[in-house]
């Protein structure tokens, strides 16, 4: 289940959610009768099936549009793909707040050039004990050239990390 709420960051409610199954039929434990697309169960079914990066994409849509406002979206590394936070910038009018993932197949725009987040690491190491933070760089996202911000801080249970 993929669960949209609201934080004030003391409490959280939530505003809507979506039943999510497996894309692929290799993947799903017990196939489903077959129906009509047009149907409810049909359309609900075809949703099911859906990735849940798109997904959300149209629960923020519905929460804005029955009224709730938000500055930016906060979420963990599952969803943290440039397309992702691409789209919610541009279709949502939304920032994201989340945890990138340590992939050499994710690029960032960074002076000029296309770095995973490693290579940017190794390009700007800062000093030690200088800061809270161990980086704090700003880069673009996507091909739309989104400008963000990266922030690494240390691992509290896994120091080299």
């Amino acid at each position: 289940m993929l669960t949209l709420g609201w934080s004030d960051g003391n409490s959280f409610v939530p505003i809507n959610h979506r039943l999510l199954s497996a894309a692929d039929d290799k993947n799903l434990l017990c196939k489903a009768a077959n129906f009509d697309g047009r149907s409810l169960a049909g359309k609900r079914r075809k949703e099911f099936r859906r990735k849940a990066t798109e997904v959300l994409i149209d629960l923020i849509r519905a929460a804005q549009s029955s009224g709730v406002s938000a500055k930016y979206v906060l979420f963990d590394s599952w969803f943290s793909s440039p397309k992702t936070i691409t789209a919610l910038k541009t279709n949502c009018e939304l920032d994201t707040i989340a945890m990138v993932k340590k992939s050499s197949k994710i690029k960032y725009g960074y002076q000029g050039g296309r770095y995973s987040i490693k290579e940017i690491y190794k390009q700007c190491r800062k000093r030690r004990g200088r800061s809270k933070y161990l980086l704090s760089i700003d880069v673009t996202v996507g091909d739309e050239a989104i400008e963000a911000k990266i922030v690494c801080v240390r691992n509290k249970s896994k120091k080299k990390d």
